[in-house]
């Protein structure tokens, strides 16, 4: 994969790091207006593609709404609020979490996970970020009948229908497992971009707009408490978002100009800064948010003895 510097770590005056990386804006058709690196080659979205992979399962007749329509597309925190809404997409199928098949973890949220520590609670899979989408999809499995023990199987009638899913959108090329142990489909940068573009115009009464109209209404259950995808729905009048592990993100405003980018070491810190730059590229002002919302959501301090000495500053994009 080719890459380009898309963000400086300063440190009193000198430039201590660089994150490389990919990234790419389209316009409301789904046509290039900036590309960075290598937008077109195949990578994994990981959980930037859950939208679309909660689309299969609305398709399959998944009857999630509201809150919960966005927790099973989530990265969740693993806040209190999150679990109880696992129990409840569990409970609509008459399951518990004895049936997830993901991996257990301690919540991903700072503060929360800290409190377990604290607490020497061990780790369980509803506390895993994806138990939100493993939920919902054991509910689709039940609701049509497919096996509910074999559901992260690549072969398995939901992964099959996902697949065809996401194919509508671009063909994936090849399928990793992803951490949770769902499968992880491979496509481009610029195919991802598109897609969100696609979901943030739908209209609301389709299976698309629903789930567009939930990131929206409800980002804390997309994210959580403090989490940068959920300040930036937040913050951004109409814009829908995701965030992906190994430093994916992608973003589409109201009218379908879009944007996706990937930091090639994997590391979130430059991510959000990089994403406010380009969501400026694409004119974000134009929908009204205050300047010092921007410059707050980017905002990444360089400390040194507890103060800030610098920052991580977006390449020339």
């Amino acid at each position: 994969m080719i890459v380009t510097p898309l963000a400086y770590v300063t440190r009193s005056g000198f430039v201590e790091g660089v994150h490389h990386g990919s990234a790419v804006t389209v316009d409301a058709e789904g046509r290039i207006l900036l590309a960075h690196g290598d937008p077109a080659a195949v990578m994994l979205p990981r959980s930037a593609l859950k939208p679309f992979q909660l689309l299969a399962m609305l398709r399959a007749g998944l009857p999630l709404d509201g809150e919960l329509l966005s927790l099973a597309t989530a990265s969740h925190s693993g806040e209190p609020f999150h679990l109880a809404g696992v129990d409840r997409i569990l409970a609509s199928g008459g399951l518990t979490e004895d049936a997830l098949q993901n991996v257990a973890d301690l919540p991903l949220g700072e503060h929360e996970r800290l409190r377990w520590q604290r607490e020497s609670r061990l780790p369980t899979r509803r506390a895993h970020n994806c138990s939100g989408k493993h939920s919902a999809m054991l509910v689709t499995c039940r609701l049509n009948g497919w096996s509910e023990k074999s559901y992260l199987d690549p072969g398995h009638p939901l992964q099959l229908l996902v697949a065809e899913t996401v194919a509508d959108l671009e063909p994936s090329t090849a399928t990793a497992v992803d951490g949770c142990g769902a499968p992880a489909l491979a496509i481009s940068l610029t195919g991802l971009a598109r897609a969100f573009g696609r979901l943030a115009t739908a209209a609301p009464d389709t299976l698309e707009g629903r789930i567009a109209t939930a990131v929206r209404e409800f980002p804390q259950w997309l994210g959580g408490t403090g989490r940068e995808v959920t300040e930036l729905i937040r913050g951004v009048p109409g814009l829908i978002a995701k965030d992906g592990a190994e430093a994916v993100y992608a973003a589409a405003l109201p009218d379908g100009r879009a944007v996706a980018l990937k930091i090639a070491d994997g590391s979130d810190r430059a991510r959000q800064v990089v994403m406010v730059a380009l969501l400026r590229r694409l004119g974000v002002q134009e929908l009204g948010v205050p300047e010092a919302t921007l410059v707050a959501l980017a905002e990444r301090p360089v400390l040194g003895h507890g103060q800030s000495v610098g920052s991580v500053l977006p390449a020339d994009l």
